[in-house]
């Protein structure tokens, strides 16, 4: 499995977000490396498609089952009002990917 988190260098939300994966991988009983993935410019958001900082990338689906928003360097927010996701949709990603299914 591999878990990617894609961030603006200085995202308050990076390390929170870290922190939450490797919770979420313990009480699962799971194992990943977690890469970070700095991006710094427009042009590299726009490669990625990344649609805010952070974004979690597992297997290179984004945990948030939405449609990719314009690639942006700003700040993201997940449905539960936060910069980082909740713990459940967190599990129900990394439970899919371990299970081997795509988004």
């Amino acid at each position: 499995m591999r878990i990617e988190v894609l961030y603006v260098p200085g995202c308050p939300n990076f390390q929170p977000a870290v922190e939450r994966i490797e919770k979420v991988l313990v009480s699962e009983s799971l194992r990943a490396d977690i890469e970070g993935v700095p991006v710094s410019g427009d042009a590299e958001a726009k490669a990625l498609q990344f649609p805010g900082s952070p974004t979690i990338r597992i297997n290179g689906d984004d945990v948030e089952f939405i449609e990719t928003k314009s690639p942006t360097l700003a700040c993201r927010l997940y449905p539960n009002r936060s910069g980082v996701p909740s713990e459940e949709m967190l599990r129900v990603a990394l439970l899919r990917a371990n299970r081997g299914e795509g988004a």
